[in-house]
């Protein structure tokens, strides 16, 4: 089983960036889907963007153009380069291995705030 560690983010100012990091261990990495998921204050959690074992890359509209998912498997790590931010980004981000379940474990996350 594949363990996660978010980190990365931080407060920035509407149209800034962020480099979100997820380290992976116990497990073989490369042949795991990441994806990238977001909780904003009183919303429920939704994912951001996926990244198949296979390279392949899937954003959600309200990001599209804006984030960009991708991979290291020689560091064990999945990356979420997030441009052009907004106030509406707020929230905090987690990584795990899709699908997510009710009862699937969340690591801490990484709070990201976007001040207008």
């Amino acid at each position: 089983q594949v363990q996660l560690v978010e980190s990365g983010g931080g407060l920035v100012q509407a149209g800034g960036s962020l480099r979100l990091s997820c380290a992976a261990s116990g497990s073989t990495f490369s042949g795991q889907d990441i994806g990238w998921y977001r909780q904003a204050p009183g919303k429920q959690r939704e994912l951001v963007a996926t990244i198949i074992s296979s390279g392949m890359k899937i954003c959600v509209d309200s990001v599209k153009g804006r984030f960009t998912i991708s991979r290291d498997n020689a560091k064990n790590t999945v990356y979420l380069q997030m441009n052009s931010l907004k106030p509406e980004d707020t929230a905090v981000y987690y990584c795990n291995v899709p699908p997510v379940r009710a009862d699937t474990a969340w690591g801490q996350g990484t709070q990201v705030t976007v001040s207008s």
